[in-house]
């Protein structure tokens, strides 16, 4: 049994037992978290759109941040250098039911 779960703009296919990293979610590790199914697949039942009641939740596991990226900018010819870093912030969420 799995499902596609949107959180953050983007779409995770997830099953039980999964871990997976989303875009940031507030709460310390170990609150749970609810997310809504787009679809739900169990066996050869395939169900879609509004006819889906069933509820993903997850415990978070982490919060953290990514490896640095370094982001460079420049004009050639006219001594405009800048340089930036960036650390993205995530979330750490192991699934532990779809019902």
């Amino acid at each position: 049994m799995y499902a596609v779960i949107v959180t953050g703009g983007k779409q995770y296919k997830v099953s039980e037992g999964d871990v997976i990293e989303v875009e940031k979610l507030e709460g310390e590790a170990g609150t749970q978290v609810e997310f809504t199914a787009l679809m739900v697949v169990d066996g050869e039942n395939v169900t879609v759109g509004a006819d889906v009641k069933a509820t993903v939740t997850g415990e978070i596991v982490k919060q953290g941040k990514t490896k640095k990226i370094v982001v460079f900018k420049y004009k050639p010819k006219k001594n405009e250098r800048k340089k930036n870093g960036h650390r993205q912030a995530f979330t750490k969420v192991k699934i532990t039911k779809i019902a």
